[in-house]
């Protein structure tokens, strides 16, 4: 089997620009959230808030997803970016033991704020910090040492030294020209959730670079949702104890 590349990341976070990034690369199968697909409109969805009548797929579940996963590994390298919350139930050495992980985290005060103003009605157990803290713990203890993990923040600021570290940590080559590309990008291809609409500023994008801010700053948003961030950033501060940091 050939290697499994994990980008194990929570909503909201530039991690489907990280995914297009990886895409330019052209020497990788790259899949956009297939555990995701199965967990919110697989045959039977395990998302909080869904109601009879909501899209399902039939025959799509976790273990058909992780089945075609292993497929494509057979046939050359895979990259994965995905959130872990999606398969907290199948977390084993086993199962982990098939993937090279690196972790993607953001600033919950703006990814919960972002998902607030996609979703208003998210539930907090779509938001991912604790599986995310909690899967990155575990592989910490499985292989006596940290996975790596990349802040959004050092990505867009520093694309091409981030990208490098993350490549060297994952035992890829690194290709600068995989960091820019051209506009208008094609997001429904590949993106199963509402035929892309979470991924509009990928459209208009010409590479990693900071993004101006749109949304609601934590200190306007509703209650709950500070108190979400309040719950959720912890966890992120575990994490961004270990990140990556490039000179």
């Amino acid at each position: 089997m050939h290697k499994i590349v994990a980008l194990w990341a929570v909503p909201r976070s530039t991690s489907t620009a990280f995914e297009w990034m990886m895409r330019q690369r052209g020497d990788l199968d790259c899949l956009h959230e297939p555990f995701g697909e199965a967990w919110y409109q697989g045959a039977e969805p395990f998302w909080p808030r869904w109601q009879p009548g909501d899209k399902t797929t039939p025959d799509l579940t976790l273990e058909s997803v992780w089945d075609d996963i292993r497929a494509r590994a057979e046939a050359g390298p895979v990259f994965i970016k995905d959130f872990p919350h999606y398969i907290n139930h199948m977390w084993d050495a086993e199962f982990l033991s098939h993937f090279t992980h690196a972790f993607l985290i953001r600033d919950p005060a703006l990814t919960i704020t972002s998902m607030h103003d996609k979703w208003p009605d998210f539930d907090s157990a779509e938001v991912g910090f604790p599986e995310q803290r909690a899967l990155f713990d575990l592989i910490h203890a499985l292989d006596g040492k940290a996975p790596p993990v990349i802040d959004s923040d050092d990505l867009l600021e520093n694309p091409e030294g981030t990208v490098k570290a993350f490549c060297d940590a994952v035992g890829i080559p690194f290709i600068a020209e995989a960091l820019t590309w051209e506009p208008g990008a094609d997001t429904a291809q590949y993106s199963w959730w509402d035929g892309g609409s979470f991924h509009a500023n990928l459209k208009n994008s010409t590479g990693l670079h900071p993004q101006k801010r749109r949304y609601v700053e934590l200190a306007d948003a509703p209650a709950r949702v500070q108190h979400v961030h309040r719950r959720m950033k912890p966890h992120y501060d575990r994490l961004r104890f270990h990140r990556i940091r490039v000179q």
